[in-house]
């Protein structure tokens, strides 16, 4: 757990998404407005996530929907533009997930100087993007070529709308995971964004490798997080700062002020 200390320097961290509006070569790219309005729209997220609190933020184009697993390069060019005019404000520990390519979102990261990704690293999954694969091995060799091997790297072990092919429990897959391929945490996720990771099969990961940093990623609100913060090592969460809990709200500094005082109280009843 010490590079959580060293990046974050609090105990169960919590990770603010700041989701990124459609971008050029997106269907739901507003060309109207520009690459200037979804940048303005990110940076008020960033400023509302961090007045209110959280340990990190984590930059996504969570509205490039219907997501790819071969990112065209528009896509993390955008991101790597926006990241870098927003850097004079981040003033938190980032990451970045170029959804759904591990490759792109590692190139993202040495470009904006990220200390850490989300992404499917391993796996074959059915998804709603198609027969999703993986390559593990290259994707790590290609970390390494390009001087990125200080990223930490959030492997997704649950991932969103999709279900794992093999006929495997989610502790041998949790083990195995770790096992071969080292993984900095893990990620245990809901259905879809916003949807709430079930307490079960995270506390079943979480048994399964109790020396591996385990996060809740979907879901987590002010009425569940006493209990998902009790079983997880810290926790990736976006929809329940938004205004009214909706995802495709902004987010609403009010709420994440409320969580994280939540959470403040959490870890100091834990000491």
């Amino acid at each position: 757990m010490s590079w959580l200390k060293e990046v974050f320097q609090v105990k169960k961290p919590i990770i603010a998404m700041c989701h990124l509006q459609a971008l050029p070569g997106d269907p739901g790219y507003k060309k109207d407005k520009g690459i200037e309005w979804v940048m303005d729209m990110a940076r008020q997220d960033l400023v509302a996530l961090q007045k209110g609190g959280v340990d990190g933020v984590m930059f996504s184009n969570e509205f490039s929907l219907p997501y790819l697993t071969d990112v065209e390069p528009v896509t993390y060019t955008t991101m790597a533009r926006i990241i870098g005019e927003l850097k004079q404000d981040i003033n938190i520990p980032y990451g970045v997930n170029v959804l759904w390519d591990p490759k792109a979102s590692i190139d993202l990261a040495v470009a904006t100087d990220a200390r850490f990704v989300r992404e499917i690293f391993t796996g074959v999954y059915a998804s709603d993007f198609g027969l999703w694969n993986t390559d593990c091995g290259e994707v790590i060799r290609h970390q390494h070529r390009i001087g990125g091997e200080d990223i930490k790297l959030m492997f997704n072990i649950v991932p969103e709308a999709a279900a794992y092919l093999g006929q495997r429990d989610v502790a041998d897959i949790a083990r195995s995971t770790v096992f071969n391929n080292k993984p900095d945490a893990l990620c245990v996720s809901g259905l879809t964004a916003g949807s709430e990771t079930d307490s079960s099969t995270l506390k079943q990961v979480k048994d399964a490798v109790p020396d591996t940093p385990v996060f809740a990623n979907t879901g987590v609100s002010l009425s569940n997080v006493k209990e998902q913060l009790a079983i997880a090592d810290g926790t990736v969460t976006a929809t329940t700062f938004k205004r009214d809990g909706v995802f495709s709200n902004e987010v609403d500094q009010s709420r994440v002020t409320a969580f994280m005082d939540v959470v403040r109280g959490v870890r100091k009843e834990n000491g």
